[in-house]
This record gives structure tokens, C-alpha cells and sequence, in this order.
């Protein structure tokens, strides 16, 4: 006899979580000691299709191409403060404590020259 209206995951007969399932089989509520079908989780089979982007080497540049392929990370449009070249890399690093933002270290695809930013 069921007491409650209850979602998935939870006892159809005293309203707690269920534990989660380990292994093949029935779940037993840790409360009320009473046997379920997985069913009680109310779980289905779920089929997932992932898409990734496509490269179609016609759409890209030869100069564009040497210079991902010498780019240390990804590739922003940002200013070299010493050749003045408009693309530049980047990676970031935590580099000092959590609660504090990451650096971000720019790298020039024309002259090579290095700069950070914390932010």
C-alpha cells in the first residue's frame, strides 16, 4: 500500500531517498526495509549523439595553419604589445589561491613575445 505520491528515487512506502544501486538487482530502502524494482528509479534507457565540428581544410588559410600549428594554446585576437601583431595564444594557470583569479599567460604568433595577466 502506498502512503506516498513519490518521485524517482525515492521510497514509494515512507518517502526516503533510496540508496543508489551498485549491482543487478532489487533496491532496498535503508527506512522502511521494503524490496523495489530498479523501476522505482524511474530510469530509461538513454541514447546520447554527439556532434563535433567538422574541418574542412578547403576553408583555411596556409597562414592560418602554420600559425595554429605554432600556437602555444588557443588563438584571440589581442594586440602584441611589441610587434603590435593581432593574434596572439593563451593558457591559464591557478597560480595563487583559490578564492583569487587565474593567470593568463599570452603568447605572440608573429614575435613569440611572452606577457601575463592576472584576472
Amino acid at each position: 500500500m502506498e502512503t506516498f505520491n513519490s518521485e524517482p528515487g525515492f521510497c514509494p512506502v515512507c518517502g526516503s531517498i533510496l540508496p543508489l544501486m551498485n549491482t543487478v538487482g532489487n533496491v532496498v530502502c535503508y527506512n522502511c526495509r521494503k524490496e523495489f524494482p530498479p523501476e522505482v528509479f524511474g530510469a530509461q534507457e538513454v541514447e546520447y549523439t554527439i556532434h563535433f565540428n567538422s574541418y574542412d581544410p578547403g576553408k583555411v588559410s596556409a597562414k592560418t595553419k602554420i600559425e595554429a600549428n605554432e600556437a602555444e594554446g588557443p588563438i584571440v585576437e589581442r594586440k602584441c604589445p611589441k610587434c603590435g601583431h593581432m593574434q596572439m595564444s593563451y593558457a591559464t594557470l591557478q597560480l595563487r589561491s583559490a578564492d583569487e583569479g587565474q593567470t593568463v599567460f599570452f603568447t605572440c604568433l608573429k614575435c613569440k613575445f611572452k606577457e601575463s595577466e592576472n584576472s
